[in-house]
Order: C-alpha cells, then sequence, then structure tokens
C-alpha cells in the first residue's frame, strides 16, 4: 500500500512541488492511464477498417441493438449530444449510419447502420480477439476487471440522473 503519512511521499518532486510517487495513490490517474492505453491498443485495428474508437462504439450499439434514437446513443455511451452529433454527421457522411426524423415523434431522430455499416459487424470478433490479446488478462480477470469498473461507475452516478462525458 502507498505510504499516506502527511510528509510528502518519497521521489523526485514535479514542477509543481509534487511528488512523482504521489500518482501511486490515485485511482483516477490508474484508470486514466489504463483507459488512454485501450483507446490507443483498438487505434491501429479500427483504422484497418476506416474507424475510429468512438465510431466503433457507436456501431456496436446499433450492431446490437438495431435502430434508436440519438438519446438512447447518448445515454448508452454516456456522451452528450454537442460530442454525438458532430460524430454522427461524420459517420453518416462516410456512408456507416443513416440519420431520419422518427414518424411517432418528430423531435427524436433515429439512427441506423447502412449497408456499408452492418458489413463491419462480421470483423467485431477479429476486434474483440485482437484487443483482448492485447490487454493480456485471463478472461476470468477480464469478466471481474470489467464488474469493478461498473461498480465504480455506477457509484459515481449520482441521484439517478444522466450522467454524460464528453
Amino acid at each position: 500500500m502507498t505510504n499516506q503519512s502527511s510528509g510528502p511521499p518519497d521521489g523526485a518532486e514535479t514542477p509543481t512541488g509534487v511528488s512523482a510517487d504521489a500518482l501511486d495513490a490515485l485511482v483516477c490517474f490508474d484508470l486514466y492511464a489504463a483507459s488512454r492505453l485501450v483507446t490507443a491498443a483498438y487505434r491501429p485495428v479500427l483504422a484497418d477498417l476506416g474507424l475510429t474508437y468512438p465510431q466503433y462504439l457507436v456501431l456496436m450499439v446499433l450492431w446490437t441493438r438495431g435502430e434508436c434514437s440519438i438519446k438512447e446513443l447518448a445515454t448508452t455511451l454516456r456522451l452528450d449530444h454537442a460530442t454525438l452529433s458532430p460524430l454522427l454527421r461524420r459517420m453518416e457522411s462516410a456512408g456507416l449510419i443513416a440519420r431520419e426524423r422518427s414518424v411517432a415523434d418528430e423531435r427524436s431522430v433515429l439512427v441506423r447502420t447502412t449497408d456499408r455499416g452492418a458489413a463491419l459487424h462480421t470483423v467485431r470478433d477479429d476486434v474483440y480477439c485482437r484487443i483482448n490479446e492485447a490487454i493480456g488478462l485471463p478472461p476470468e480477470q477480464v469478466a471481474q476487471l470489467q464488474g469493478l469498473l461498473r461498480t465504480v461507475t455506477a457509484n459515481l452516478v449520482t441521484d439517478g440522473s444522466d450522467v454524460t462525458l464528453g
């Protein structure tokens, strides 16, 4: 366990006067570093498909659920509308998705994959295998990690309101 005394931790100090070892006590830094590296691992795999990581996540939702509203996508992906809209616009321009107003509720815009977007579904398992290989954990540890991360996420969602990141 990291030394949590009131004195400065051992290690070189940064220009701000905070020891580099101080990061060892921050779970947020471990989450941040892991998130950046996992996302970076996706980059070359998805580049071969002409996709970015956020585009891949949108397609994963659509492959799983089928057509859904922008609001549903935003909630599922924990993205705000201002982040999601330009992403969907680029995906539509690339021929991966189509957007159209709902007949039942014209305030709602529905998103679905095009034939081109649906065809990419065939590589989903390959992407999954390549990323799991890069992560290097056995399946039971991956499941345990996902459970812990989902618990952290649930604990940070306050009062049941929509929490979006963007």
